[in-house]
């Protein structure tokens, strides 16, 4: 009998029956009046008049009207660097812990994301209110005594002039609380390996010592170690060494293209269940089991706004143009795409994070993520969003009986002086390129009235190549690094695409 697994799920339980419906909008007018009030003595907080928002009747309207939007590289470049030279009380009080590397899926250089101590504590409450959360999904008593695989970054943190630097996964996995260390795999001396291969090696070593009841991480990283696991044991799917296992909780990116390639893993379906942890916050968590959206976290340290995306207001690398209008939680529209803007107790200060947005559920603040500022694809009109290009890689899989790990696309003009869409797919199944092209033509075109307005002028036609998705886990390791946060571009630019091209063709 699960005694241990009887006592958590009942406080669960409890703790959810207890629980009152949130307000979402009224937290998020809470939480910018803490963020200004906590702030307001900061050299930020002096420069944008802080004191004066904070009595304003309209605290949203006057933040938005003061203090300018801020993407990474401004932000540094006028705040932050600051913080590497050891100066306190810069955005935030006194100095951050840790700085989060991130080159996400930019490039080779890193950026360094201040993580506060308040930030770390919003987290692991933001983690807390997903455990109890759980209570809507009916998982069995004994599932709550099983170990979960967390497969992020090394934990093993780099000291840099007084503070940590690593990713937020290993950022956080290091400060996990101590009763959850009798769970959490695969421990913390495994977790310390920086080389990925020789962790995930690690891993396979040592899979039969575990009762795996839920995964968290990446899915492409993810898919890998689960396919090193199946490989040295000489399985048939990873149910066979870890037959408990119920759960993934996926994060990072859309779930959706790699689905196909994660169910021929298992011996039997899973729940997954979709986070949105970001170097800049824990941004939002799937709360119930009959949705796929995401619930905004909106109490635990970070305020939100939204900006229409549309062309007009990106700037050509992603950024948001000076003038482009932001609106609350309060003023959002269903199923609309918004690029999502953020202030936080880390010190940023509507900061955009790059990804972009639609509720599904405005009552309950449930979001999606449609795709990246820098991932949308409009050099000759086409207006091609991530969420599209998802969307066509789940039909090419459906329609060809196929599996395609990885993608990734450029709109460049090619030998005839024409502009194509040039798509690279990751699959392992033997497929005809030209065919898969016209498909995928097909499908866009259907799919959205830019692309197929595009298609009639400037947009000449579509190029597609088939890889082996080794190479793009290569690209990532060779350019970045194997594992934690990194995530294969989906869209690059003419000058990145030359170096990928390059680097596919040095391997044949």
């Amino acid at each position: 009998m699960a005694i241990l697994g009887n006592i958590i799920k009942g406080v669960i339980d409890v703790k959810d029956t207890l629980t009152s419906e949130i307000n979402a909008v009224a937290e998020q007018k809470e939480m910018l009046k803490k963020l200004l009030t906590k702030a307001k003595d900061t050299d930020f907080g002096k420069h944008y008049q802080f004191e004066k928002i904070l009595q304003s009747d309209n605290l949203e309207k006057h933040f938005a009207e003061t203090v300018p939007y801020f993407d990474y590289n401004k932000m540094n470049d006028e705040w932050w660097h600051r913080l590497q030279k050891g100066e306190e009380n810069v955005t935030w009080p006194g100095h951050p812990t840790y700085f989060a590397l991130s080159s996400g899926t930019t490039g080779k250089k890193s950026k360094r994301i201040p993580v506060t101590a308040d930030m770390i504590e919003a987290i692991k409450n933001t983690g807390i209110q997903q455990v109890f959360s759980l209570s809507k999904y009916d998982f069995p008593a004994d599932f709550f005594e099983k170990e979960i695989m967390m497969l992020g970054s090394s934990t093993e943190l780099k000291e840099n002039k007084g503070h940590l630097e690593g990713e937020i996964s290993g950022i956080s996995a290091s400060n996990i609380p101590f009763w959850f260390r009798s769970y959490y795999k695969p421990g913390e001396e495994i977790a310390k390996i920086d080389d990925w291969d020789e962790r995930v090696q690690t891993i396979a070593d040592n899979a039969g010592n575990w009762d795996i009841g839920a995964l968290s991480g990446i899915p492409s990283w993810i898919e890998l170690m689960l396919q090193k696991v199946i490989e040295q044991h000489n399985l048939n799917h990873i149910h066979e060494i870890w037959p408990n296992l119920n759960v993934y909780t996926s994060g990072g990116v859309a779930f959706g293209p790699y689905e196909k390639s994660f169910n021929a893993l298992l011996g039997r379906p899973i729940t997954v269940i979709d986070t949105y942890l970001a170097s800049e916050g824990f941004v939002a968590f799937q709360s119930r089991p009959d949705t796929d959206a995401m619930k905004l976290v909106t109490n635990e340290g970070i305020y939100f706004e939204f900006v229409p995306f549309k062309p007009e207001y990106i700037n050509e690398d992603g950024s948001l143009v000076e003038d482009a209008p932001s609106i609350s939680l309060a003023e959002v529209e269903l199923d609309k795409d918004y690029v999502l803007v953020m202030s936080t107790v880390s010190g940023a200060w509507r900061y955009e994070i790059g990804d972009t947005i639609a509720f599904t559920n405005i009552e309950k603040a449930e979001i999606k993520i449609t795709g990246r500022t820098k991932f949308f694809l409009n050099t000759v009109g086409s207006q091609l969003s991530v969420n599209k290009m998802d969307d066509a890689m789940k039909h090419l899989e459906e329609h060809f009986s196929a599996k395609i790990k990885e993608y990734t696309i450029c709109a460049k003009r090619c030998e005839d002086d024409e502009f194509y869409h040039c798509w690279y797919l990751g699959s392992d199944d033997d497929l005809d390129s030209s065919t898969v092209s016209e498909e995928l033509d097909a499908f866009l075109k259907n799919a959205n009235k830019n692309y197929r307005v595009a298609r009639g002028k400037a947009l000449k036609g579509v190029k597609v190549k088939l890889l082996s998705p080794e190479l793009f886990y290569e690209w990532s390791g060779a350019n970045k690094k194997k594992g934690g946060q990194v995530k294969m571009e989906r869209v690059m630019n003419e000058e990145k695409f030359k170096e990928w091209e390059a680097f596919v063709n040095a391997q044949d």
